[in-house]
């Protein structure tokens, strides 16, 4: 096979697995639009909890109450959707991993997924009870707490997004200390460095207001701890690995004499 025919294979290959990806998004989403006001209703629930008494969420813009729905209803299907998507990225660049990469890819994708849903569900049940309930007692006594549907979307899916790559923090280390990149001892030598970034980083994903920062900044914290340790038993696996591998070509590389041409024996003078 030559390689642009090659290259085209891959290219449609890889054409049919967007197209599948994309297809399981929209059939979730198919499958939940009926249910898009209920959707919306249970992400208000929090913001509606705390606002004050006789207040309600509005809609500055005509169209807001029919697409702001369907909008979330849309990033819900593709988050439901996001274990499959990884299915498809994985079946198409596992052909060129080789045996030990494979062990390592797989489980890294499963945890990226369960840890990008722990960040949102962390979000959604921690942070915005207490984010919220700071808002409303800040508010001033004459201002009336009626926040807009549309942008209480794109507040929340921010920070959905924010915790939820802010959780893969452990998936980044080990890749970094798989690859070379750094080691387990140093990301330890540089700890102080790493609390000092992770409270700025919650400073700037999260509202300004301290509860969120610290409520970011502790988990990512803490994360950083888990993947030091998981990344310096991969690491640790990587090198025996390696050494194997090396043990193995070595033993392969010594032949018996006359191995590779049995007739060439000994002949008596």
């Amino acid at each position: 096979m030559t390689t642009q025919s090659s290259f085209i294979s891959h290219l449609i290959e890889l054409r049919s697995r967007v197209l599948k990806a994309l297809a399981s998004v929209l059939v979730i989403f198919m499958a939940l639009a009926y249910w898009a006001q209920d959707l919306y209703g249970i992400l208000a629930a929090p913001l509606v909890a705390t606002i004050p008494e006789g207040a309600s969420m509005i809609a500055t813009s005509v169209a807001s109450p029919f697409f702001a729905p369907f909008k979330l209803t849309m990033v819900l299907s593709f988050f439901i959707a996001i274990p499959y998507v990884l299915y498809q990225i994985w079946g198409f660049i596992a052909p060129g991993l080789y045996r030990n990469e494979k062990k390592l890819v797989a489980p890294l994708l499963l945890s990226s997924t369960l840890l990008f849903y722990s960040g949102i569900a962390f979000a959604y049940f921690i942070v915005f009870p207490l984010a919220f309930s700071f808002f409303s007692a800040v508010a001033p006594d004459d201002v009336l707490i009626s926040p807009d549907i549309s942008e209480y979307l794109s507040f929340v899916l921010k920070i959905f997004f924010a915790f939820g790559v802010a959780f893969e923090i452990p998936v980044a280390i080990i890749l970094m200390c798989w690859t070379g990149m750094t080691t387990p001892d140093q990301l330890r030598k540089k700890r102080s460095h790493v609390i000092v970034a992770a409270f700025v980083v919650g400073m700037l994903l999260t509202p300004p207001d301290v509860i969120s920062q610290v409520l970011l900044a502790i988990p990512m914290w803490f994360l950083f701890e888990v993947g030091v340790v998981i990344g310096g038993w991969y690491t640790k696996n990587k090198h025996q690995d390696d050494d194997t591998n090396i043990d193995d070509d070595e033993e392969n590389s010594i032949k018996k004499p006359n191995d590779d041409n049995p007739d060439d024996e000994a002949k008596p003078l």
